[in-house]
């Protein structure tokens, strides 16, 4: 089970907890669908396709417990278990602004939006069905804490903390990917070695770097990380929920056969290859996905 800093202070000023509250119109149905749009949306580079022009308004105010901006430190996770989100967010964006200083950049934080239901948002509106996903528009990441809960029943993950933390990492990827560039890399979008599949191979990759890195001493404040411990059994988490989105695991699940000319995230073993290739070296420069030689 992951560990967290009891006495490390939780940062929400980046987290937006818009739980109790509509999203406007919502493009995509309810969240019986999701099986269906996971194959496209996960891990969203830009959903704008698949969502309907908004006028921005909606989201929601937080619960009237404060939500995710009640969670204050490690050891507030104890008694609010959905503070652990906090947690990973905390701990991603971290790394990452250490990442970029240490390449002579400056990283551009993103926003966390977590919601229920439906979400307006930069790219559109949106809705549960969709899963956790990232609007390059304006720069968020958004996710639906019970988007797990259907992961583990309808697709059949193991579930955990580190398999939610994969899944929060690999959104932040796609930002650190629209920060460097990598998104206009991107030209074909369906097929085992498109594009889009490269894109989503590298999010993973990303993942498994910040997850190299998530117990080290943190870079920016020099004081402890907010996660102390991960276990081989955490990784195993991630690793299973990294082969229960794949293009092939899901097409056999919902159509009984696969069709890798339509893939658009990857197969279960690349998405777990690509993802222990960034755990293992926990370098940056190892997940070019799109490098000539990149075998996928």
């Amino acid at each position: 089970m992951v560990r967290y800093n009891r006495r490390g202070r939780l940062d929400t000023s980046r987290v937006r907890d818009r739980r109790g509250g509509g999203g406007g119109k919502v493009a995509i149905g309810g969240i019986g669908g999701i099986v269906v749009v996971i194959v496209a949306l996960l891990a969203g580079v830009d959903p704008t396709a698949l969502l309907q022009a908004t006028d921005g308004g909606g989201g929601g105010a937080p619960p009237a417990d404060g939500g995710l901006q009640a969670c204050e430190t490690g050891a507030d996770i104890e008694q609010r278990e959905e503070c652990r989100f906090v947690a990973f967010e905390n701990s991603v964006q971290d790394f990452w602004a250490a990442e970029f200083e240490r390449q002579g950049s400056r990283y551009e934080p993103a926003s966390f939006n977590v919601f229920t239901g439906g979400v307006s948002t930069g790219c559109g509106s949106a809705s549960s069905a969709m899963g956790p996903f990232y609007c390059p528009r304006d720069q968020g990441v958004y996710l639906d804490i019970g988007f797990f809960r259907v992961l583990e029943q309808q697709l059949g993950a193991e579930g955990g903390d580190f398999a939610e933390a994969y899944v929060v990492a690999h959104e932040f990827g796609h930002h650190v990917q629209n920060l460097t560039g990598q998104n206009d890399r991107v030209r074909s979008r369906e097929g085992a070695e498109s594009d889009a599949v490269r894109l989503e191979l590298q999010a993973d990759c990303l993942a498994g770097v910040w997850s190299h890195h998530a117990t080290q001493v943190d870079a920016t404040t020099g004081g402890a990380p907010i996660i102390t411990e991960i276990s081989r059994e955490d990784i195993a988490e991630a690793i299973d929920a990294a082969e229960t989105v794949g293009d092939d695991y899901i097409q056999s699940r919902q159509q009984g056969n696969v069709t890798p000319e339509t893939w658009t995230h990857g197969s279960s073993e690349q998405r777990v290859e690509w993802f222990q290739r960034g755990l293992d070296t926990g370098d940056v420069a190892a997940c070019d996905t799109f490098a000539a030689d990149a075998a996928l």
